[in-house]
């Protein structure tokens, strides 16, 4: 008997479209599969069981599915992103448990594409901190529980690591993609400005959130981007000999990489290297002033999305964390300095064609009930481990996650490719090389 769950979203697609296997058996047996490991992940805060299977049974109606992309491939969807009929509780006791009466666009258009949404994976409150925790659940990473799964999309990175779906729908607004798929071993893409449809939460994050794919191939992520941004499914592509700058620093400094992370990103830019790259070791002038600028967007974007919502039933750290963000709405919202950030960093990108740096400083944090710790705890745990990710959200550049060795633990460890805009194609196409040369485990060995 072939079995589905662990497969990759375009071997379950090919064979729903030649009638191998019907999409109801497909999402059955990842529902299956949820039920046993999702109490030990605590990937789901909803899981849309009864509705999946009426939703595969229409797929297997709709007739013709030479035209679905991702024909009864279950996925995940990020609890800040409308799912018809279902409510929208973006990690918090304060949101409205009211049905939504439409798809968000990226939902909609997987579900146009074939894809069956399995449920709602769990997010920190208002999406705001690298770890997954709240009210509605701990997500921890499948290869190591005894960590965070990362976040904020960090529900949607472990069903996906956990092979409880082959793929997952978050969205990043400071690493919130890159984070946990760093965690978790897997791929991720946070597209430039405009390549996928946005909106999520009241601000958007004033323009610095992407939505984007979660995945354990790049042949699924290429899949699914495409799908969300409406495009033809792209082919792939040699890059060429690309240009690439190795950046082992910090953009904030006394923020150190940890030894597995260097050691990673040396591993990649070898490969790289010996792919026919011309790869060189050169930092981005990076600004003093980045911490800040960092700082005031990340909590701006926070009191906007918390302006109408009881402050009562807020965490205290996100309380905290709104509160200082309101005196910046409206410098943050002007985009000043993620203008001269862009002009400063662009002569480096004019000079190399993509970087490749460390995914995150060190390994992520102990999993745990971090929403009732302190504000500045939070902070000092989200900076000290991910200080490489938020730099891209300011541009509105493309930027990966790519699994790339393992750490002490044996959890998986990454590497971040960057891009200028439009150059999401390379990015694929090296994250492809990579993963040809250097192959990763796909899915935690969960039982």
């Amino acid at each position: 008997m072939t079995t589905w769950a662990g497969r990759t979203a375009a071997e379950i697609s090919a064979a729903v479209r030649e009638k191998r296997v019907t999409a109801r058996e497909v999402v059955a047996e990842h529902l299956d599969r949820i039920e046993r490991l999702d109490g030990r992940v605590g990937a789901f805060r909803t899981v849309r069981a009864e509705a999946a299977l009426a939703e595969a049974d229409e797929v297997a109606a709709n007739g013709d599915l030479s035209e679905l992309p991702l024909a009864g491939v279950p996925v995940a969807v990020k609890d800040n992103l409308a799912v018809r009929g279902e409510s929208t509780r973006v990690g918090s006791a304060a949101t409205p448990d009211t049905p939504a009466e439409a798809d968000h666009v990226t939902v909609a258009r997987l579900r146009a594409a074939g894809a069956v949404v399995v449920g709602l994976t769990n997010v920190p409150e208002l999406c705001v901190f690298a770890t997954t925790d709240g009210v509605f659940g701990t997500a921890r990473n499948p290869w190591d529980p005894s960590r965070t799964a990362g976040g904020s999309s960090g529900g949607s990175a472990a069903a996906v690591a956990a092979g409880m779906v082959p793929i997952a729908l978050g969205n990043d607004g400071m690493g919130s993609l890159r984070i946990p798929a760093a965690n978790c071993g897997l791929v991720t893409i946070k597209p430039g400005q405009g390549v996928v449809p946005t909106g999520a939460g009241d601000s958007d994050w004033f323009g610095m959130s992407e939505n984007g794919p979660l995945a354990t191939t790049v042949e699924d992520a290429r899949l699914m981007l495409s799908v969300l941004a409406g495009d033809e499914p792209a082919p792939r592509a040699e890059p060429g000999a690309l240009r690439v700058a190795v950046s082992l620093r910090s953009p904030l400094a006394g923020v150190t990489i940890s030894r597995p992370y260097a050691a990673a990103t040396r591993e990649a830019a070898g490969v790289l290297m010996k792919a026919g790259h011309q790869v060189r070791r050169a930092d981005p002038p990076y600004p003093m002033s980045l911490a800040l600028t960092s700082l005031t967007h990340w909590t701006a974007g926070t009191a906007a999305d918390a302006q109408r919502l009881d402050s009562r039933l807020l965490a205290r750290r996100t309380r905290v964390h709104a509160r200082l963000g309101r005196p910046f709405i409206g410098t943050v919202r002007s985009a000043a300095s993620r203008e001269q950030l862009r002009r400063r960093l662009a002569p480096f990108f004019a000079e190399y064609d993509v970087m490749l740096t460390p995914a995150l400083a060190r390994r992520s944090p102990k999993a745990g009930p971090w929403h009732e710790r302190g504000w500045l705890s939070n902070l000092l745990a989200n900076t000290n481990h991910s200080p490489l990710t938020p730099p891209w959200n300011l541009t509105g550049w493309p930027a990966m996650s790519v699994p790339c060795g393992t750490l002490p633990s044996g959890a998986p460890c990454a590497v971040q490719l960057v891009g200028r805009p439009g150059s999401e194609p390379q990015l694929l196409a090296l994250a492809e090389q990579l993963q040809e040369r250097k192959p990763w485990p796909r899915t935690a060995p969960m039982n």
